[in-house]
């Protein structure tokens, strides 16, 4: 009998990507394997299941890929947030650092309103910058976060920590240490 799979099983590693000493985690072969896509979303969503949700929020790129489907599976909306100059019409911004320098996050003015209870989902939670943005986006729309779900937690690099001192509740599926 063949061993059960965790989503951690799906999710390739590729050394030296996208530069010398980063041990990058590629979702992309998670979301190829029919399995192991709906294991993650099914995962990522339990905690939500029951609470009442208006809107999923994802977070570019990869984000979309996942907010999008647990969207569909708590029947409400989807709201992007993407990187500066992406979405058409009126946007409210909001900078964050990267190792080496600055990135600009946008989402519609009018995507939610005041009041609005929001998940917030992405693949992958390293330093919690971008996931950052996004909440005080959303918080500027007078949204509720009411959770932060990720694929991936990166523990050692602190994202975590951050978005738990800011009051967010935080859940991942697997960890990778030491990266």
């Amino acid at each position: 009998m063949p061993t059960k799979k965790t989503v951690q099983d799906y999710i390739r590693t590729i050394v030296d990507f996208p530069h010398e000493g980063i041990m990058f985690r590629d979702v992309t072969t998670l979301f190829a394997e029919p399995r192991g896509f709906r294991m993650a979303v099914d995962q990522l969503l339990h905690p939500y299941a029951g609470e009442e949700i208006d809107a999923v929020v994802g977070l570019e790129a990869r984000g979309f890929i996942l907010g999008g489907a647990i969207a569909h599976q708590l029947s409400t909306g989807f709201v992007p947030i993407r990187k500066k100059g992406k979405l058409p019409g009126a946007t409210l911004s909001e900078a964050y650092t990267l190792e080496y320098g600055e990135a600009i996050v946008e989402i519609h003015d009018d995507a939610l309103k005041p009041g609005q209870r929001v998940l917030l989902v992405d693949d992958l939670l390293a330093t919690g910058g971008t996931a950052e943005a996004g909440i005080k986006l959303v918080e500027r729309l007078g949204a509720q976060i009411m959770g932060c779900a990720f694929v991936i937690d990166l523990p050692d690099l602190g994202g975590r920590a951050k978005l738990e001192a800011m009051g967010m509740e935080v859940h991942a599926l697997c960890a990778f240490d030491g990266e």
